[in-house]
Formats: structure tokens, C-alpha cells, sequence
């Protein structure tokens, strides 16, 4: 502020001795020359920062380490200032690039970065204001290029997030050292040869007509297999049926047997019963009960001739 002041004072210490004449003080034209000199010198003091810009501070071409933020600011009229955008910004290579298997392959490649703020005035200082053509580029380039390399075209298609990841990983170790941070990256696009993309189509079609062949043979072999263990448990089944069948009857004829058996030994003990339970009197008495009334009708034949029984003729 203190070489504002004083120019002020000469300029004004100017205005009124130039005005000095033989007749006295009065305005002229060679005053206007120390009005334009304040004038200009105003104009050079101030200098405005845009918002999301660094402000370089630069005094006949050196670089001071201190920067100015966005907004009005009070410099020198002999120094000059730089705006860097400290915003995020975004560019996009289109790259050509050869996989493992010497397949040519079209990228268009993205990257999200963003300067380290508080270290604008050492990008400028070293790199300049054309960090990204100088700098950023041509590693970008290098790491798409040696990342791709390492895989076959076939597996770049599958791969494709992988290869994001690691072309990052080798962005942000490079691009650290010169205080540029990378937000994010990304493939957007990735074309391959006309006849590549054919053999790829084409291979894909015969993978998906053997999967089906395999589907349906495997279906086939499921159901003859199906069907030949049901034929075995119906075999199977028949098998155990006979011998159930076999089995039961054989404890049915067992239990005839035993039942014949039992029937028998039955019918002895109850005429055994019976045989012990009859007595000379009972069976008189059955044959009393059972007689009709009726003598015999028959004759019995001796020596001296025929004998009529008792109640014959009756």
C-alpha cells in the first residue's frame, strides 16, 4: 500500500507544480498528464480473481509463493496475475491402442483431475499454465496404452472394469508428483476391428449352439437315465412284491396248518371228553332216548332153526 500512497503524492506534488507559470497557478495541459499517471496507476492496482481460479502472483516474471483466491485484490501496477482453475475438470483422448494378441483397439479414454490448490503457483512455476498437454497427456497416453497391452482382445470385453482400475492406480502415483489429483476415471468407449468383432459374434453364436446341444443332450441323458431307474425300481418293487406275496402266503398256509391242527387236537379232546364222560347208564339212556318203541324185525338163525326175536310181527 505504501508505493500507492506515495505515487499518489507525486502525482499530485505534479499536478500542482505544473500548473506553476509567470502569471501564477492555473490548470493546463501538461496537468492532465499527471491526472492520466493517477489514473493509470489506479487501473494497475487492483485485479480481480474468478471464483473456482488460483490467482499466481508474478513481479517481472518471478513467481511469488504466495496466491491470491478468488476476488478483488490490491497488486502492484508492475505485477501480473495468473488465473489457474483449481476446479475439477474433465478431458477425453481417443486412443488407438494394440492388445497382447496384436489386435487394434479404438479408445476413448476420460479423465476427472483437479490441481492442488495450495501448490498453483509451483505448477506454474515449474510446468506452466499448460500442465495437461505438457504433463498430463502424454502419461495418460502411456498408461492406456501399457494397460491395454497386457491383456488379449478377447479379454479386454470382459476385463473392462479391471482396466479402468488399474490405468488409476498408475495416473494418480505419476500425476501426484507434478500436484495434480485425479478424481476418477473411466473407458467410455472401446471398438475393435470389423473383423475381430465378427470372429467374436461368430464365436459366440457356435458357444451358444453347443451350450444348446450340450442342454439337450444332457436333457436326453437325464431322462433315459430317468427312465432306466424307474424301470429298475419297478423291477425292483415287483421283486419285493413276489417275495411278500410268497411270504404271506406261506404264513397263510402256516396258519391253516396250525389252525387244522388246532382243530383236530379240539375234536379229540372233546371226544376224549366225552369218551371219559360216558357211563353204562348214559348210554342206556341215550338208547332209551333214542328207541322209537319199536322191537327189532329180524330173526336169528341157530342150530335147531329160525328164532323170532322179541317184537317181531309187530
Amino acid at each position: 500500500m505504501t508505493w500507492l500512497f506515495m505515487a499518489l503524492a507525486t502525482a499530485a506534488i505534479l499536478f500542482i507544480l505544473l500548473g506553476l507559470g509567470k502569471g501564477g497557478w492555473r490548470i493546463n495541459k501538461k496537468q492532465m498528464l499527471a491526472v492520466l499517471g493517477v489514473l493509470w496507476l489506479a487501473c494497475g492496482a487492483f485485479t480481480t480473481v474468478p471464483t473456482g481460479h488460483t490467482g499466481i502472483l508474478i513481479t517481472f516474471g518471478r513467481v511469488e509463493d504466495t496466491t491470491l483466491e478468488a476476488g478483488l485484490h490490491l497488486k502492484s501496477p508492475f505485477q501480473e496475475v495468473v488465473s489457474m482453475d483449481n476446479r475439477t475438470q474433465k478431458q477425453t483422448l481417443d486412443l488407438l491402442c494394440f492388445s497382447s494378441d496384436i489386435q487394434e483397439v479404438s479408445i476413448s479414454y476420460s479423465v476427472n483431475y483437479q490441481i492442488q490448490k495450495t501448490n498453483a503457483q509451483k505448477i506454474y512455476k515449474t510446468i506452466g499454465k499448460d500442465y495437461y498437454h505438457v504433463v498430463m497427456e502424454p502419461r495418460i497416453q502411456d498408461a492406456v496404452k501399457s494397460v491395454m497391452a497386457k491383456y488379449t482382445a478377447e479379454s479386454l470385453i470382459e476385463e473392462r472394469d479391471t482396466l479402468s482400475v488399474k490405468i488409476t492406480e498408475i495416473l494418480e502415483r505419476e500425476l501426484s508428483i507434478y500436484n495434480i489429483d485425479v478424481i476418477n476415471t473411466a473407458i467410455e468407449n472401446m471398438d475393435f476391428s470389423d473383423a475381430f468383432t465378427q470372429a467374436v459374434e461368430e464365436k459366440q453364436v457356435a458357444q451358444q449352439q453347443l451350450l444348446k446341444a450340450q442342454t439337450e443332450q444332457a436333457q436326453l441323458t437325464m431322462e433315459q437315465e430317468a427312465e432306466a431307474e424307474r424301470k429298475e425300481i419297478a423291477a425292483t418293487a415287483e421283486a419285493e412284491i413276489a417275495v411278500i406275496q410268497a411270504e404271506a402266503e406261506k404264513e397263510v398256509l402256516k396258519i391253516q396248518a396250525d389252525a387244522a391242527e388246532y382243530a383236530g387236537q379240539k375234536d379229540a379232546a372233546v371226544n376224549d371228553a366225552l369218551a371219559k364222560s360216558l357211563t353204562d347208564i348214559l348210554l342206556e339212556y341215550y338208547e332209551i332216548k333214542q328207541w322209537d318203541g319199536k322191537l327189532p324185525e329180524y330173526y336169528v338163525t341157530g342150530v335147531d332153526g329160525v328164532s323170532p326175536i322179541l317184537g317181531a310181527g309187530k
